[in-house]
């Protein structure tokens, strides 16, 4: 499994942990300097049966000072794509990437759910 996280970010750090206790093996990825790439972010959207808006980071500064919580609902899939793939701070995090599955933030109910289901 991949674990792509912000090694300065809480949440990520207590989702690390949690994989850890429950002896779930995992790749970690920085998403500041390895930021996902517009196909990838394409396969996870996919993946994960979600809207594409729960893989922005809405809480984040880069969100705010983009203005984006007025631009996205006018912006096409495609640039909301390709503006994700510009900067790894847009993105949400944590994000769990499995063989058949993308889980974007730490819900640990979701997590749980999804590795011992």
């Amino acid at each position: 499994m991949l674990f792509v996280c912000y090694p300065k970010c809480s949440t990520c750090a207590k989702a690390r942990k949690w994989l850890e206790e429950q002896e779930i093996s995992f790749e970690e990825r920085d998403i500041k300097t390895d930021n996902p790439t517009e196909a990838e972010l394409r396969d996870w959207h996919r993946r994960s049966g979600l809207p594409l808006k729960r893989f922005f980071n809405t809480s984040g500064l880069q969100y705010k000072a983009l203005g984006l919580k007025e631009r996205l609902p006018e912006m096409s899939e495609d640039e909301q794509y390709a503006l994700l793939a510009t900067d790894g701070m847009l993105v949400k995090r944590p994000l769990l990437i499995g063989e058949d599955f993308a889980l974007p933030g730490f819900r640990e109910k979701e997590w749980r759910e999804k590795l011992n289901g």
